[in-house]
């Protein structure tokens, strides 16, 4: 990099700070402002923090390497988490659901759901733990990322024993926490705003440089990490590379740590699984907090809307860096590390200035990830530990004192933890299938089955975060089918033994949940208190979002893939796809978005 580029990145740091700061008068007067802004922050706002908030630099160079090692079908491995497949969920029913319990977290939540009894504070606080323990182990996967991204441009050397890539992660993430801890989600959605805007103009430069400058040649060579350490090469061709229609089976030498996926199609069924499951539950931490923020159900869908359409061309983008990835093995001998593809195509191709530009739209993509997560995690803590059970009568500065600190000290775990960890998809592999996996099945039964109650919750996810830990530890190798296998079992057991070991959660506390949420599922004896006319409203309702699921889930992917096959030329798949995601679009208009302007009114 040049002085020119190292001056806009620098000016874009100091610019960034300076929001944040200006920002933190509208964010201390109260918890609710630090936290969701005072439920007053229009949806596209939101919708727009929310694509900056996934389009962090771990992922975007873990997925570069799977397109560029894999090629266009690699997309399908991160199904897992990548794609974001969730909001689909989020967009039709799961945003709104969520937004009606008029709370600040999940674990607040619990006592909507449980009541305020002891199985209500029992799930709340487990809620509460759980959710910190995976927000230490995102800032974790968010440090290593951009770590090893910008170590990479900046030359940082190692220090105190070190290496250069921890002291990179830290420098970033120490400015990111400035702003949020002064600003809360005030200052994280209107940065994520601005840094959108410099992410969104540094990722239309390279569509548009990828697809005017670079050819793929017939044959070529990608590479694919070993599981003992190092690299090797393997030949492809032009047609296999850029094919979208998955194959069942992959061949990967054993000796690749990609092997793994061999069984590509069963992987992918699998993946499929996992977030038809975790969609279905719903999610956590800085992904939730924007729909707890939102004013209303159909802001709540058109902010869910906003946020995919502008998070699908993050693919694009992410397929310019591996066809420039390729070329450049084509010219000066294969990449070897694919998770090094971004940082390196970024050195050789990009221009002065504009890659000045580059790294710190990609350092804001990165900044916005983690502000996002700190923010969200900071909340469990002071709304609902220190608050609820430590001091309930704390005043106003007391619990913005306390979500500064807690904000400091989930970024300095995180930090911390970066030096057992190799490579980014090692953590996140673990992240998405283990323990996560261990919050799956409390965190989706809690909707759809009436008599699971608090001690249920609690049983269920602890049994599975624990068993996450223990394969870690024990079995850190095997496959994520296993893992994830594993952690939900455990908790299912969890889930059923502790739910049928206490008494049902109060029918009074049920009804007043399913009269405000209105969720579909096992609902029977709460439902016959509900009067027969609301009924109707509410299957009408229902019925609806199980048929657009149907439709929202594919239309994501064909949407994400169709962008892909424009960056590859590829016309005769473009076609296709266009063909299909129009009659998706379709489905999707008839069946959820022309009814979001209509809620059932629970006092009619």
């Amino acid at each position: 990099m040049t002085a020119f580029d190292y001056t806009i990145v620098v000016v874009y740091l100091a610019a960034i700070v300076l929001v944040g700061l200006y920002l933190e008068k509208r964010a201390s007067t109260g918890i609710d402002s630090y936290f969701l802004g005072g439920r007053t922050m229009p949806w596209w706002a939101l919708g727009a923090s929310g694509m900056a908030s996934n389009f962090d630099v771990s992922g975007t160079m873990i997925n570069t390497a799977f397109i560029f090692a894999l090629g266009a079908s690699g997309m399908f491995i991160e199904i897992r988490g990548g794609v974001t497949l969730i909001m689909a969920f989020l967009m039709i029913f799961q945003g709104k659901w969520n937004r009606r319990a008029m709370v600040m977290t999940l674990a607040e939540w619990m006592h909507f759901r449980f009541g305020t009894g002891r199985q209500g504070d029992v799930a709340r606080l487990v809620a509460a733990v759980s959710v910190m323990i995976m927000t230490v182990a995102m800032i974790t996967y968010f440090a290593i990322g951009s770590g090893k991204f910008i170590s990479e441009f900046l030359g940082i050397p190692a220090f105190l024993g070190l290496s250069g890539e921890f002291w990179a992660a830290t420098l970033m993430i120490v400015l990111a926490t400035i702003y949020t801890v002064a600003s809360g989600l005030y200052g994280v959605v209107w940065t994520d705003v601005f840094q959108g805007i410099l992410v969104f103009g540094t990722l239309i430069y390279i569509c548009v440089m990828a697809f005017t400058q670079f050819n793929l040649p017939e044959t070529f060579q990608i590479s694919v990490p070993l599981k003992e350490g190092g690299f090797m090469p393997i030949e492809t061709t032009r047609d296999a590379w850029t094919s979208v229609a998955p194959t069942w089976n992959l061949n990967i030498p054993e000796v690749s740590a990609y092997s793994i996926y061999n069984l590509f199609g069963i992987a992918i069924l699998f993946y499929l699984l996992k977030v038809t499951l975790e969609g279905s539950g719903g999610t956590s931490q800085y992904m939730i907090q924007r729909f707890f923020a939102s004013r209303s159900d159909r802001e709540s869908g058109l902010l869910s809307l906003f946020w995919t359409l502008l998070l699908s061309f993050r693919w694009p983008f992410i397929m310019a860096f591996a066809i420039m990835g390729v070329v450049l093995g084509a010219q000066q001998g294969v990449i070897d590390d694919p998770e090094k593809v971004l940082p390196v195509v970024i050195n050789q191709f990009v221009p002065v200035g504009i890659k000045g530009l580059l790294i710190a739209g990609l350092m804001a993509a990165a900044m916005s990830t983690f502000d996002s997560t700190v923010n969200a995690g900071a909340a469990y803590w002071v709304k609902d530990i220190y608050q609820t059970y430590i001091n309930p009568k704390a005043t106003e500065k007391q619990l913005l004192i306390h979500s500064r600190v807690s904000s400091v000290i989930l970024v300095l775990l995180g930090l911390f933890f970066t030096i057992f960890i190799r490579n980014i998809n090692e953590i996140w592999g673990w992240i998405t299938s283990s323990l996560g996996a261990g919050l799956l099945i409390p965190t989706l039964l809690r909707w759809y089955w009436w008599r699971m109650n608090g001690y249920g919750f609690a049983a269920g996810t602890v049994a599975g975060m624990l068993a996450a830990v223990v394969q870690r530890a024990l079995w850190p190798g095997i496959e994520e089918y296993f893992s994830f296998t594993i952690a939900t079992l455990a908790s299912l057991a969890g889930v059923i033994i502790g739910t049928y070991l206490s008494e049902p959660t109060d029918k009074n506390v049920l009804l007043e949940f399913y009269r405000r949420t209105r969720p579909f599922g096992a609902w029977g004896p709460i439902r016959e208190r509900v009067p027969g006319h609301l009924m109707e409203k509410i299957n009408s309702e229902n019925r609806r979002d199980i048929i657009a699921t149907f439709f929202a889930v594919p239309w994501q992917i064909v949407l994400f893939l169709t962008g892909m096959t424009i960056i590859m030329k590829t016309w005769s798949q473009f076609a296709t796809l266009l063909l299909i995601l129009v009659f998706l679009s379709l489905g999707l208009y008839y069946f959820w978005y022309r009814h979001l302007s209509t809620e059932v009114r629970m006092d009619d």
